[in-house]
């Protein structure tokens, strides 16, 4: 979840708050204190890279999320004992009755481990949402989307809505994986109109990629950010671990963007 100036692990972590690269602004409503937890039931599990899976859930109480929020998923062993952590949607707002968590796998990850070796369609899990405003992107202005790694998940929410509403928005899109078996939603990623979207890998790339393979640098991100300076309605997303949201957000600001424009998710 995250709030002006703060901002946690929605994107699957469940960590405590710590402080985000961002500035208060325009924030859409959260409807924490009106949402309760309920049985959601899962109807599809799929695999989106070796370590990521999404599953789907149909919810019996539904609230229309905006792209950028997050929902709290509990799990309850029979002795009582509970686990929950913050996940991100990766699906549209429009997508009545269902959301869909993509998760990662971490490493001794009680609701993780859950999700990528348990969770089969007919099995019912406890959800909460959706929760936080300050990282929402209800789509009524352009946006550039900046995602490093499992980060992409709220921001493919805001591509998905955008393409659901046909919309006219102009959108970016900067997506970092370490190779191509890495990246999320790959096969969703060719830009549509009004999109422009540059895929990056750190570790290894295709034979003939069109971009060096490394770190976000400020080559990369430099036409983008003359796109939001050169368009004051343009409003900045990024996600990822703290690590990539901290040098992102340095290699924006360092580009001549005002803190005020730039919203900050990041987990770990």
């Amino acid at each position: 979840m995250a709030t002006a100036g703060t901002a946690s692990g929605a994107a699957g972590s469940g960590a405590p708050p710590i402080p985000a690269f961002a500035a208060p602004g325009r924030a859409a409503p959260s409807l924490r204190g009106k949402v309760d937890w309920q049985p959601a039931t899962v109807v599809e599990v799929r695999r989106e890279t070796p370590n990521a899976v999404t599953v789907r859930l149909a919810l019996p109480v539904w609230h229309a999320h905006v792209a950028g929020q997050h929902y709290m998923l509990r799990l309850t062993a029979a002795d009582g004992y509970t686990a929950q952590r913050h996940y991100s949607v990766g699906s549209a707002p429009d997508d009545e009755g269902h959301v869909e968590f993509t998760v990662d796998r971490v490493p001794g990850g009680e609701v993780s481990g859950f999700v990528h070796d348990v969770a089969r369609v007919g099995d019912v899990l406890e959800v909460r949402g959706p929760l936080g405003g300050f990282f929402a992107w209800p789509g009524d202005r352009p946006a550039l989307l900046v995602a490093g790694g499992s980060g992409l998940v709220p921001l493919m929410a805001m591509v998905r809505h955008r393409r659901r509403r046909r919309s006219t928005v102009p959108l970016r899109l900067v997506a970092c994986a370490r190779t191509p078996e890495d990246l999320l939603y790959a096969g969703e990623l060719a830009p549509l109109p009004g999109e422009e979207h540059t895929v990056l890998y750190s570790r290894a790339a295709p034979a003939g990629y069109p971009h060096p393979v490394g770190r976000l640098d400020a080559r990369a991100i430099a036409p983008h950010a003359a796109a939001v300076l050169a368009d004051e309605r343009y409003e900045v997303f990024v996600c990822g671990s703290t690590g990539f949201a901290e040098h992102a957000g340095r290699l924006l600001t360092a580009a001549g963007l005002p803190t005020s424009r730039i919203r900050v998710e990041r987990f770990g």
